[in-house]
């Protein structure tokens, strides 16, 4: 959950230039990397159900598990429960985490509570994390709880949870330690493993790391290791929240990396996308890079938060997506594209009726960018929960994007790009419906752009240099998703970037925008830095294209 961090802004240049090459202030601190870690295989008797070998999540049968999903404030919101779970199953996700309250801070969640969270996930289809979260925070925020609280809380909810190890997984607690001596995280939580495993737990545990989760310090990175060991089954998770701390592509990627390359497992447990006070995660690299590696992700969150920004559901509504949540559920690497359901719920209804086919979508609103497409509703013996709306290109279909309704805006698509799309239904049970007619649909023309460039260096040394260039929205409306493109003559290679990410060719550079620099209002302007290396002659570019179009040079 986010939360004020004291947390100071980046600057690129110093640490780069510094060849700092440690990530969020790790200087000083041990480091994973591939070549002192061992490979993380477990050292005990593996667990009943879900399960880690060899660094990766797995199913009771061995199927590799990604989890793809939300966070859900039950213990705040008891009475959204039943409807919120069965809404995120609809929108896609096979993963949701559940926040429940130990009763140091906020009320108890029962045992009874529990074991009704539990049923309802399982009916939902959903592989469920429990997690306290009391313990936000600790040693920085007085009214925080501890891991052994949390821990007696767990012990006391046995009865509820063993049996269930397929289904569930014990998030110790959340963000267990704020960022006053986060030394002070290690200890505690092998103690709260342990403990957990001498009272027989037998499921996967997952830890969450200290500076309000987001690790800053690389205290868990550090010390990773060590607390895998501590587990005697070695059906242990670490997990990451990521926010503003987590800014650039290399900070994520970096830190992503070493526990894979690590062989420890790990999940983004908790991240957002939206910017606040202290600056933007880049969600985008977030996603793509989970995807990459198959690691897990769990958004934050539901609906109902104080800061409504992160509400991915407007209202608990699941036709109300916020851009946040669409960019969840429905966006590049997001959960209607790449989540996949777990394998113990295949065959476990006796509801094997799929529903009928959709209609014949339609279109209309098509942009450049997006479509809205409406069809006539699929019918089911039981109830229709959802929609999986699909580009057809030949023999083979892409999932776009997921629905609770009979509509769907459609985004991210290609200008002046013809489409083929169409509809399944589906149901509680997982029954998939025919596919609809298919509908064809053209994006409209790129609108050209009036745009202005200002490039410099910053400065340079022996074989290398940083840049800045700054893009100017000359024109009258606002321009998103844009790209940039120019050639350097010199064989300047563009080695690290913020606020763009570069691709190049050769000479030939692009750059496309971060989530913070992705719209350039009517009249602004964005900035992106950048360090490259270079021989004797460093010449600027002379030329300048945004979306295709000639910008001036300032």
């Amino acid at each position: 959950m986010r939360r004020t961090r004291s947390t100071t802004r980046k600057t690129p240049l110093p640490r780069l230039l510094t060849g700092l090459l440690t990530l969020l202030g790790l200087v000083g601190f041990g480091v994973l990397s591939p070549v002192d870690a061992r490979a993380a295989e477990p050292p005990g008797a593996q667990a009943t159900g879900l399960h880690i070998s060899d660094g990766r999540l797995l199913e009771g049968n061995g199927n590799d598990f990604i989890m793809r999903g939300v966070n859900h404030a039950h213990t705040w919101y008891p009475g959204r429960t039943q409807q919120s779970l069965a809404d995120i199953k609809a929108l896609g996700a096979n993963t949701v985490r559940v926040v429940l309250a130990d009763g140091h801070r906020w009320s108890a969640n029962s045992a009874a509570d529990v074991a009704d969270v539990i049923a309802q996930c399982k009916a939902n289809r959903l592989i469920c994390v429990l997690e306290v979260h009391d313990t936000t925070g600790y040693g920085e925020d007085s009214a925080a709880g501890t891991l052994d609280q949390a821990a007696d809380y767990w012990i006391g909810l046995k009865d509820v949870l063993a049996g269930q190890e397929n289904y569930i997984m014990i998030n110790i607690g959340n963000e267990p330690w704020g960022n006053t001596n986060p030394d002070g995280w290690t200890a505690p939580t092998i103690a709260a493993i342990k403990k957990l495993r001498d009272a027989g737990f037998e499921h996967t545990i997952m830890v969450d790391a200290p500076n309000w989760g987001q690790d800053w310090q690389g205290v868990m990175r550090a010390n990773a290791q060590s607390v895998y060991d501590a587990d005697a089954t070695g059906n242990l998770i670490f997990s990451i929240h990521m926010y503003s701390v987590f800014d650039t592509a290399q900070e994520i990627t970096d830190y992503l990396n070493a526990f894979v390359d690590a062989k420890l497992p790990l999940l983004i447990g908790e991240f957002g996308g939206p910017a606040d006070q202290y600056g933007d995660p880049d969600e985008d690299t977030m996603m793509a890079t989970a995807q990459q590696l198959k690691l897990g992700y769990l958004a934050w969150s539901w609906s109902g938060n104080t800061d409504p920004i992160l509400d991915l559901a407007i209202n608990f509504d699941p036709t109300q997506l916020s851009s946040w949540g669409q960019r969840i559920f429905n966006g590049a690497n997001g959960i209607a594209q790449t989540a996949k359901e777990a394998t113990v719920y295949a065959g476990g209804s006796d509801d094997t009726q799929a529903p009928t086919a959709p209609g014949a979508p339609t279109a209309s609103s098509v942009t450049a960018t997006s479509a809205t497409l409406t069809w006539t509703a699929a019918t089911d013996n039981v109830g229709v929960t959802g929609y999986d709306i699909v580009r057809v290109s030949g023999g083979s279909e892409t999932k776009l994007a997921t629905s609770t309704s009979n509509t769907v805006t459609v985004q991210g698509l290609t200008a002046d790009t013809a489409y083929t799309f169409a509809v399944y239904a589906h149901d509680a049970a997982g029954n998939r419906s025919a596919r609809s007619a298919t509908v064809n649909v053209t994006t409209d023309k790129a609108p050209s752009t009036a745009c202005s460039v200002g490039y410099r260096v910053v400065g340079d040394w022996p074989g290398g240099f940083q840049g800045e260039i700054s893009i100017g929205n000359t024109g009258a409306t606002a321009v998103s998703g844009w790209k940039l493109a120019f050639t350097f003559a010199d064989g300047q290679t563009i080695s690290n970037m913020w606020g763009g990410t570069p691709t190049q060719s050769g000479g030939t550079v692009g750059v496309a925008p971060v989530s913070y620099t992705n719209t350039i209002v009517a009249g602004g302007s964005v900035t992106v830095g950048f360090i490259a290396n270079k021989g004797g002659t460093n010449s600027a570019p002379t030329a300048f294209t945004l979306n295709g179009s000639a910008c001036t040079t300032t």
